[in-house]
């Protein structure tokens, strides 16, 4: 199955914000906020992310406590955040080096969305299911950097509901770079529900879903 053409892209696009939870004005600033102080390489505690925001500790804890894809260590800071984690708390074949920090993303898109919300380049070193390598470079406007340059990414359209009980085991875990189309179609073909993307498509998503979900506050 392949998915290309604009009106596709942006159907899909809907389907896969309906992963996440809806998010007001101060809940998309909370949003932005977490993920760039995660990215600083160190578990994130409530209290400095509600120092950022201007608001009460109780107020952040009572969104993250309700927020699915969420994960706290036992001092309740925040180690991992919907597609980004620090790699002492999830060890991923999806590398993520912004500056001399080194991530981890949940699945291969990841690596295309996260650099638009954290305003910085990012570097990825991402390993697929046939043990090879793939190198991307991905600023917050483009993809900048393949290699190599046929690079493809599987993607699947799961059931909601189990995706927000389990985002890892029923989405992220489908979600992979290819060195070439042709290995992109050997693997989906054998994982019902998966298809293929273009590099060019599945950044083209990863931006359109960031802007649906983020409108208020990313420029």
């Amino acid at each position: 199955m392949t998915m290309t053409g604009k009106i596709v892209l942006e159907d899909v696009a809907a389907y896969v914000v309906g992963f996440f939870p809806a998010l007001n004005l101060f809940e998309q600033r909370l949003s932005l906020e977490l993920y760039r102080l995660l990215a600083e390489g160190e578990p994130v505690p409530r209290a400095k992310l509600a120092q950022r925001l201007e608001c009460a500790v109780e107020a952040v804890n009572e969104i993250l406590d309700g927020w699915l894809g969420v994960f706290s260590d036992d001092q309740q800071r925040v180690v991992g955040y919907w597609g980004l984690a620090i790699p002492a708390a999830y060890a991923s074949p999806h590398r993520v080096i912004i500056g001399s920090r080194r991530l981890s993303a949940w699945c291969a898109w990841d690596t295309l969305f996260l650099p638009q919300l954290l305003g910085q380049t990012a570097k990825t070193e991402s390993t697929g299911p046939g043990g090879f390598t793939v190198h991307l470079t991905v600023t917050p406007e483009c993809v900048e950097y393949l290699d190599p340059v046929s690079i493809h990414m599987s993607f699947l359209l799961p059931d909601v509901a189990k995706v927000q009980k389990d985002v890892v085991s029923t989405f992220c875990h489908f979600v992979h770079f290819f060195p070439t189309r042709e290995a992109g179609q050997s693997w989906t073909a054998r994982h019902s529900g998966a298809f293929l993307l273009s590099i060019e498509d599945a950044h083209d998503l990863a931006r359109r879903k960031n802007q649906a979900q983020y409108r208020d506050v990313l420029l």
